[in-house]
């Protein structure tokens, strides 16, 4: 390692259900086609929270200690050693999936649903994939995004989230001059919204439980929030198209009775595993199309620019930030939902 870099670092450490830690890792040497990057923030996902609190997040299950994160930006320090990816000095975002052809099939356009997909920050696979909130990171050359100048490395925290919610959007075809209903309108939610509107749609209702969620909303492009026990308001809101991002089975059947006859219901709220009761019924006899929505995969250069060019509005989307000392009060904040949107933990002064 050419750089003048300490022999370990802090990082944010998940050792099991109720155990997370801030703790030095060691900075092993990078691979070839690995690049040193100083992270400069990380956003906190629901992911992050479920391997804190829960010790899994699904069906994902910590069986050794983890760093956690995924919603990752920074400055590259080091270029590949195989000449690969951004030089250094390059501002970038990361795209966190390694997807793993094998012998299931899946669209060869869609890596997303790669089944031996891995993920920075995960539990899915043993032996587990560290994620990147720590100081520095040797990541592959191949997941760094460039980043235009004229935008802030702290907007561009929100670029995986949001390409999630593009992705999302997307899977719902056109939206412009549609009705929208987004339910759940936490950080994944709201930046549907804000996609929403960017993308022409004509009217948005986001839909919460809590006031400061549906602030958010409205504030990123929201014309109407409504309160998620206010079943009959959200049934006559006759959407179009209908993002759930609640995760919930609650949530899951106020979209399909949101949504018109012949509609669509994008599914990007993460269900608990095992059966769930929906109202099936109704989907049946309006026709409507349920669509899947998991992660995402070259939509993150569209964010990207959107974001440099001002189109995607997503500011209102951060609430707090916190540096890596205080990373597990930061964690406490993210937890309450209520009370928080996108919670960022600042690594550059660690």
């Amino acid at each position: 390692m050419s750089l003048n870099l300490p022999a370990s670092g802090p990082a944010v450490v998940a050792h099991g259900k109720g155990d997370l830690r801030i703790e030095d890792i060691p900075m092993a040497a990078p691979q070839s086609g690995e690049s040193i990057v100083g992270i400069a923030y990380g956003g906190i996902c629901g992911s992050d929270l479920h391997y804190w609190l829960h010790g899994a997040a699904g069906e994902s299950i910590l069986k050794e200690p983890m760093v956690l994160g995924h919603e990752i930006v920074g400055v590259v320090l080091q270029q590949a050693a195989d000449g690969t990816g951004p030089a250094a000095g390059t501002p970038v975002a990361v795209h966190p999936a390694t997807p793993a052809p094998g012998s299931v099939r899946y669209p060869a356009d869609r890596p997303n649903l790669s089944p031996g997909c891995t993920y920075l920050g995960s539990a899915a696979r043993y032996p587990h994939t560290d994620g990147a909130f720590s100081r520095y990171a040797n990541l592959p050359a191949r997941m760094l995004r460039p980043l235009p100048a004229n935008l802030d490395l702290r907007t561009a925290a929100l670029v995986e989230p949001a390409s999630v919610a593009w992705h999302a959007v997307s899977r719902a075809g056109e939206v412009r001059g549609k009705t929208a209903l987004v339910i759940g309108s936490g950080p994944i939610g709201a930046l549907c919204v804000a996609v929403l509107k960017r993308a022409g749609a004509a009217k948005i209702v986001a839909v919460d439980m809590h006031d400061k969620p549906l602030e958010i909303a409205r504030a990123v492009g929201a014309d109407e929030v409504l309160k998620g026990d206010d079943a009959d308001a959200i049934a006559a809101v006759d959407a179009d198209v209908v993002i759930e991002s609640s995760g919930s089975h609650y949530g899951l059947a106020s979209a399909i009775k949101g949504a018109t006859r012949g509609g669509k219901v994008v599914m990007v709220g993460l269900l608990p595993s095992g059966p769930q009761p929906v109202f099936i019924s109704l989907a049946i006899t309006r026709e409507l199309e349920l669509l899947g929505s998991f992660r995402f995969n070259d939509e993150i250069d569209d964010v990207i620019a959107a974001l440099a060019d001002g189109s995607l509005f997503v500011d209102p989307v951060v609430t707090h930030e916190f540096d890596l000392a205080h990373g597990l009060e930061a964690f406490e904040v993210a937890k309450n939902s209520a009370g928080s949107g996108k919670v960022l933990l600042n690594f550059r002064d660690s």
